[in-house]
């Protein structure tokens, strides 16, 4: 086949399902939000299909889904409530898109240097942290710092958002000197954002598996099926792991 055959095929393709273009709602972990919108774009480039993203914690977006949320999938950050879903007969097709990985940032560039030690200095007033009883990625801070032996200490200077984009402002807005964040939110293409970091060793806590399923609602979608296949391809997985997820 010439190239310009294969460019020819490409383009057919794509323009068969724009003119067939459905809408997928996605339901997509804090974590995942800047990774799925990318994928959104180039998912949309491939098939014409329009993926609408609703983010939140976890905890958060299963409880909405369990009270009749109109979404097609759910990309969650753990897998325990997406197979809670399967077991209730809500959901189905349960696989792992990701494995998250955990940092501590901040904007100072001066403030950390690859160890977790300065959580305990004096200047360090405020620790930000998703709440462990909505997000894995909290659970996973909490998991660190009982492992560290300083979890008690440290009490007095959390500050727990609802889910990682709410702890994520609470740092780059001063609210918060440094905060436990997914690597994603800070990553991009083998760069970590301006500031300083510590990436937090794998066997300090339980790993992050994040789990996707397909709403029975829209098991049957074809453009539902695509972006399931989509997900499995390798093309996603490269751009999955741009962001720094394993």
């Amino acid at each position: 086949m010439t190239k310009l055959t294969t460019l020819f095929s490409i383009a057919t393709a794509v323009l068969s399902a724009s003119i067939h273009a459905e809408e997928v709602t996605v339901a997509v972990a804090n974590n995942f939000y800047r990774p799925m919108q990318a994928i959104a774009q180039d998912f949309k480039q491939v098939t014409g299909d329009d993926v609408v993203l609703s983010t939140g914690s976890t905890g958060q977006l299963y409880a909405q889904i369990v009270n009749g949320a109109p979404f097609d999938v759910f990309l969650a950050a753990d897998t325990k409530r997406p197979a809670k879903l399967e077991e209730s007969g809500l959901a189905t097709g349960r696989f792992t898109y990701a494995q998250g990985r955990l940092v501590l940032w901040s904007p100072n560039k001066e403030l950390l240097k690859g160890s977790e030690k300065v959580l305990l200095e004096p200047q360090v007033k405020h620790i930000a942290m998703a709440n462990p009883k909505l997000a894995p990625y909290g659970l996973a801070a909490q998991q660190v710092m009982e492992k560290l032996g300083i979890y008690s200490e440290l009490g007095s200077k959390f500050v727990l958002g609802k889910g990682l984009n709410p702890t994520y402002q609470f740092v780059v807005t001063g609210n918060a000197d440094v905060g436990f964040l997914a690597m994603s939110q800070v990553y991009k293409d083998g760069q970590f954002a301006e500031g300083s970091h510590w990436e937090v060793p794998a066997d300090l806590y339980e790993p992050i598996k994040q789990d996707a399923v397909v709403l029975n609602k829209a098991k049957d979608a074809p453009a539902t099926q695509r972006l399931i296949q989509y997900l499995n391809s390798d093309r996603a997985k490269t751009l999955i792991s741009s962001f720094g997820y394993l």
